[in-house]
């Protein structure tokens, strides 16, 4: 609702109680200005605490409509949150080396069929979405999206999903033969056109073991907020490669998984995700819902529909992730067992590579996305040698998530990307920073509005910043503990695991029951609330954002935001500190990146 209009209410109630009062005995006659203060007072007494009452309740029963929301989805068997119509091409569940992944054809966008919106003579364009804690269509749950946006294109529009249990022994080498199914499927059915792999995070990784792999692909390879250079990173801003050592390494992994009986749950993931900036992904999110709770409600529960939706890995995914790319580091030093005599080689790569990452991007800094290249290439001239083209865009402020969800980001920076890509192709070999310049702010604009150029770098211009001493001692270290653990506590948890019991532990997840206990099904008094908030809504009338009242409440939210980023930023020093001196003793934490 506009603030003229908010403003306008504001003054009409206020007018209503002015006429209430009534007039002074000492006199007729319009009011004193100390008279109309005081009305003006006694109106924010009386409205303030009525808006704080009623968006309290909305804000309560918007998280119980996210519980139910879980539960649904839960018993919907958790289908890919797609915004989009489409048909299953290929389900790798049914391959002789099965994985719990399908391939998906993009049929509908709004009210358009395939035939209204793809132009064959453009390259296809594969989206694959995370699986890391979370189910698929991150990728493509609204309109504005990277789907989306390539469909808007005319470009014709896969999208690899995954169900939200592994199969029985499902391994990173039963998925990586899945996803090659899947690429040479496309290329079958698009002759012409090599197709475009979209890898979103951890789906980044994945895409590119498939081209540095010993058959290797053609075609561009777009990898957003994707880690390849794991130990990368600065002392005391990025502590998630350190907390794996300060944990003893992979042990608590294989831990968790066994006593999953042989799956690794999801919400582990997603609370670390959250624990890395609780100030954003816990304070700001929930206070930034009650302060806006008439603006933010649909935002809010679409966005959560995915956050929430908890899936699964097998104990030898979970257990091969951590091994050979979190603590081992393995993919940038070309160390790294696809399987059975094949081992992923970045020197391979040999199509154009698009990185996309973001200052803002607290889980895959830059120096993750980027920090392999002068470990894999020791220069610019090693790099052209190789005829290599890679090309890197780096946003300066969007968040982790914002890289695959904001619309924004969409219909401007992943909209330049797919009309960049044949221009990217006839590049000479070499590295390149993707700019875009858009003097109209505008993200719905098009060309020539916004124009894209590609300026030469060098190698030596990324720079590292490795604690390898550190890290190498890590990951000696996690052998050690895994193999004990393996040797003499492992056993005793999987003989004593059932299924029943894994599934009373996936239940007492705080990332479950914090979001379940809001759900009338576990709390009776949530009906109360339900009842409460259908009688506010028909006549809500939010206070504009101009109540001094309302200013003096986002500043105090704004205070405990700070307040509790300053002690997240103490809390990564001090991880940094302890790291550096179990790990590196005589290394000072903050001259780690030297070494």
């Amino acid at each position: 609702m506009a603030t003229t209009e908010f403003s306008q209410r504001q003054a009409e109630t206020a007018g209503s109680l002015r006429d209430a009062v009534p007039a002074k005995a000492t006199g007729a006659g319009p009011d004193t200005p100390d008279t109309a203060q005081a009305d003006r007072s006694t109106v924010a007494a009386a409205t303030y605490p009525k808006d704080l009452f009623e968006r309290w309740v909305l804000f309560l029963d918007t998280l119980r409509e996210r519980a139910d929301n879980m539960i649904e989805h839960e018993r919907r068997g958790m289908p890919p949150l797609l915004d989009f119509k489409y048909e299953t091409l290929l389900d790798a569940r049914r391959f002789d080396r099965p994985s719990n992944y399908s391939l998906l054809r993009i049929t509908e966008i709004g009210d358009d069929c395939w035939d209204d919106c793809v132009d064959m003579a453009k390259p296809p364009v594969i989206v694959v979405d995370p699986r890391a804690g979370h189910g698929p269509g991150i990728g493509g749950f609204k309109h504005d999206s990277e789907i989306g946006i390539a469909m808007h294109e005319g470009h014709p529009v896969y999208f690899v999903m995954f169900y939200p249990e592994p199969e029985p022994g499902q391994s990173l080498a039963d998925v990586h033969h899945g996803l090659r199914r899947f690429v040479q499927e496309i290329a079958r059915r698009h002759p012409d056109h090599p197709p475009v792999l979209y890898g979103n995070c951890q789906a980044g990784w994945a895409i590119t073991l498939l081209a540095a792999d010993c058959q290797g692909l053609s075609g561009p390879v777009v990898l957003n907020g994707s880690p390849l250079s794991y130990w990368a990173g600065e002392a005391g801003t990025n502590p998630m490669r350190m907390m794996g050592g300060l944990t003893g390494g992979n042990w608590a992994a294989h831990m968790a998984a066994d006593l999953g009986d042989g799956r690794f749950d999801g919400a582990w993931l997603a609370q670390n995700f959250e624990n890395l900036q609780p100030e954003k992904a816990i304070w700001e999110k929930y206070s930034h819902l009650f302060s806006h709770i008439d603006d933010e409600h649909d935002r809010f529960l679409e966005f959560e529909r995915w956050w929430n939706g908890f899936y699964t890995l097998s104990r030898e995914e979970i257990l091969a992730i951590t091994e050979n790319l979190f603590i081992g580091n393995k993919l940038e030093t070309g160390e790294m067992q696809v399987c059975d005599g094949c081992t992923a080689d970045l020197r391979r790569i040999h199509n154009p590579i698009v990185i996309f990452a973001s200052e803002g991007d607290n889980i895959t800094p830059p120096a993750q996305a980027l920090g392999w290249i002068p470990k894999v290439y020791a220069d610019t001239a090693a790099l052209k040698a190789a005829g290599q083209r890679i090309v890197y865009l780096v946003n300066g402020h969007v968040g982790h998530l914002g890289i695959f969800v904001s619309a924004s980001v969409a219909r401007l920076e992943h909209r330049a990307i797919l009309e960049s890509l044949g221009e990217i192709e006839t590049l000479e070999p070499g590295l390149y920073e993707m700019k875009i310049d858009n003097p109209t702010g505008d993200p719905d604009c098009r060309r020539p509005a916004y124009s894209v150029r590609f300026e030469p770098r060098e190698v030596s211009d990324i720079g590292e910043v490795h604690p390898e001493r550190a890290l190498r001692n890590v990951s000696q270290v996690s052998r050690i503990n895994e193999a004990a653990y393996d040797l003499f506590l492992g056993p005793w948890l999987r003989a004593m695991t059932t299924p029943r019991s894994a599934e009373a532990l996936r239940a007492m997840h705080p990332m479950r029951w914090s979001r379940l206990m809001f759900s009338a099904r576990y709390n009776p008094w949530m009906r109360a609330v339900e009842a409460m908030a259908d009688s506010i809504r028909p006549g809500r009338e939010p206070l504009p954002e101009t109540d001094p009242a309302i200013r003096a409440e986002r500043k105090v939210a704004e205070n405990i935001g700070a307040g509790l980023t300053t002690v997240r930023q103490a809390r990564d020093q001090a991880i940094a500190a302890i790291f550096m001196a179990m790990f590196a003793p005589g290394v000072g934490a903050f001259a780690a990146g030297k070494e």
